[in-house]
């Protein structure tokens, strides 16, 4: 990571508690350069792309910051099911301070104009996950996973931002059911897949049809 980069981590951490109080907004960003230590000209110059950018450096740093602690927490021992939902849980719990920041970043990409940036994020977030849990799918698995994640993330961060049980007990239960429930779509889909292979194919059907239709 280079110095500049550095600098704008920094900034968008300094940032965070402003947000707050200020919104996802360039009075926010040039709160957090000040209290870097930097002019607050200094926000045009690094942020060339604005409080998109920002956003950007904000998702990314909580990315690395989960994808370390899923190291640290050695879940390359654990089953795929409890790998995920440590992914999850590690990232919502390293954010535990900065929950009303992020509600207010949520509220900022949710404008028409920057849904994509949003989806953009999730699916980065959800493959770093994926990855950090040893998973290395490159086929239409690789769509299917992180598609069914996104959802599961996506709704439990809406959960958890609303959640004021006892540490967060609430979020963790609705995590672990929203997982159950993934985790029997593949189960299903194999139960799909063998009822069909039960069934004659379309093919077979219509060349017996055309053999008996041949024997009249």
């Amino acid at each position: 990571m280079s110095s500049l980069d550095e600098l704008r981590s920094d900034i968008v951490r300094a940032m965070l508690p402003h947000v707050t109080f200020d919104g996802w907004s360039k009075a926010a960003l040039r709160a957090g350069a000040l209290d870097c230590g930097e002019h607050e000209d200094i926000v045009e110059r690094l942020f060339p792309r604005g409080l998109n950018q920002a956003a950007e450096v904000y998702s990314v740093l909580a990315d690395e910051e989960m994808a370390d602690a899923m190291e640290a927490a050695g879940v390359g021992e654990m089953k795929v099911r409890d790998r995920i939902t440590a992914a999850v849980q590690l990232r919502l719990e390293a954010a535990e301070n900065d929950r009303e920041a992020i509600r207010r970043l949520m509220s900022y990409l949710a404008v028409p104009g920057r849904k994509l940036l949003a989806a953009r994020l999730l699916m980065k977030t959800v493959d770093t996950m994926w990855y950090a849990a040893g998973d290395n799918a490159t086929d239409f698995n690789y769509y299917t996973k992180r598609g069914l994640l996104a959802g599961v993330y996506g709704s439990t961060v809406l959960y958890w931002l609303n959640d004021d049980s006892e540490g967060r007990e609430a979020t963790w239960e609705f995590l672990d059911r929203r997982i159950g429930d993934v985790m029997r779509i593949p189960k299903l889909q194999a139960r799909v897949r063998k009822a069909a292979g039960l069934l004659p194919s379309p093919f077979k059907v219509l060349r017996v049809l055309a053999s008996r239709r041949r024997a009249v």
